[in-house]
Formats: C-alpha cells, sequence, structure tokens
C-alpha cells in the first residue's frame, strides 16, 4: 500500500485498505428472496402478471419471465420508490410459481417467511399433549370441563356403580402429535422443494447484482448428527 493510505498521524485510514466491490454478489437463493421482501419491499402482484402474459398454472417459470420482460411487465412495489431490478425478478418470479410447486399458496408463503426472517416451522421442539378441550374458572381455582358420559352402558359402568363423579367424564384432545408433526414437516419439504425451482430460475435470470448459488436450507433439519 503506498502512503496515500495514511492520514496525519500514520494510522492507515479505512477506506483506503477498502476495495470497492466489483461485480456480482454471490448469495443463496433464501437469502436473495429475503433481501428481495426485507430491504427492497418487493410485492407478488398475480393479477399484472396474468393481465399482461396470460399466465396460466403449470406453465414453466421461465417462460412467464421471459413474457414479462418482452411486455414491460413490472412487479409493482407500492407506495415506494421501484424496487432493484433482481428484486423486481424475485416477485415475478413467486407470481408464476408452477402449481406443481405449490403455486400462488406457495408464493404467499415463502413471501411471508421471508419479510419475517423465518422458515417453515416443522415442529422441532413438539412434544405430544392430552389436554382436556375446556378449562373453567371458578371460585374454587381452574378446573378441567365435564360433561355427562352419553354412552353410558357399553364404556360405563351401571348407574348403581357410576362412582363418586356420577357418570361425568372430561373430553380431552391430543395435540403435537405424529400426524401433526409429519403434516408440518411435509409443508417444509414442499417450500425447500419450492425454492429449489427458483434457484434454478434465478440461475439463468438476468441478474443484475447477484450470482446465485447452490446454497440452501437444510433438507431435513429434524435429522439430527450427533
Amino acid at each position: 500500500m503506498g502512503v496515500e493510505g495514511l492520514n496525519m498521524s500514520g494510522i492507515i485510514s479505512p477506506t483506503a485498505v477498502t476495495a470497492p466491490r466489483t461485480g456480482k454478489r454471490e448469495t443463496g437463493v433464501l437469502e436473495l428472496i429475503e433481501w428481495a421482501f426485507q430491504r427492497e419491499h418487493a410485492r407478488v402482484e398475480f393479477d399484472e402478471i396474468a393481465r399482461e402474459t396470460g399466465a396460466r398454472p403449470g406453465v414453466d417459470t421461465i417462460w412467464h419471465l421471459m413474457e414479462g420482460k418482452r411486455l414491460g411487465c413490472r412487479v409493482d412495489g407500492g407506495g415506494r420508490s421501484d424496487p432493484h431490478h433482481d428484486a423486481d425478478i424475485v416477485a415475478s418470479a413467486l407470481a408464476v410459481l408452477p402449481e406443481v410447486y405449490g403455486g400462488r399458496r406457495m408464493a404467499l408463503q415463502i413471501a411471508e417467511l421471508a419479510r419475517a426472517g423465518q422458515r417453515p416451522d416443522w415442529m422441532g421442539d413438539a412434544r405430544a399433549q392430552c389436554e382436556p378441550i375446556e378449562w373453567r374458572n371458578s371460585k374454587h381455582g381452574r378446573f378441567a370441563y365435564r360433561e355427562k358420559c352419553r354412552d353410558i352402558g357399553s364404556r360405563w359402568p351401571a348407574d348403581q356403580v357410576k362412582g363418586r363423579d356420577d357418570g361425568y367424564v372430561c373430553p380431552v384432545t391430543f395435540t403435537n402429535t405424529a400426524r401433526d408433526v409429519a403434516a408440518a414437516r411435509r409443508r417444509y419439504l414442499a417450500w425447500h422443494g419450492a425454492l429449489l425451482e427458483l434457484r434454478h430460475v434465478f440461475k439463468i435470470s438476468h441478474l443484475t447484482s447477484f450470482e446465485v448459488t447452490n446454497c440452501m436450507p437444510p433438507l431435513n433439519p429434524w435429522k439430527r448428527s450427533y
């Protein structure tokens, strides 16, 4: 480094050693989407894409982007200055996400999670529980709701031996079951699959400031290595 990097006290100036950035910035697909919706405030507008390109569910995303560019179709940021060109591409790709990858429902989910900087809840800390369907408060405290047993005879003793509760039962519900956890993980895998499709789209799109890498969120975060 030459003397131009020194100030009058002989200390290296921070600006002198920071080289200006050139070229495209490498980023993962999820980081790119979060940047578009958090920093650039991009918005997914389905109606505009459909009106200008005749968007049809199931048609290739890349075709829609090419048609949108040919017609000058842009995703409106709304209420602010126009989003960055690359943020427009991100929003447009989400707006025409094919149905096989979740379509509009998945596009909105990805956008909402990106704005919040979150990922789908795969219920990693879920524990199955059995709880009363309702609680009641009284002067003696909090109690589970009870009701008369409707199936006297087949599943309950005869009237003369009902016991001290006189035939009352406490209806319960089960939460965080294996079925609930499996459904949550299927939703996570669907989200991950949509990101894989978007990663492919962004790799061949004309992004001006970013180059999308192969970096992806974990496929099975519930599979921990010990």
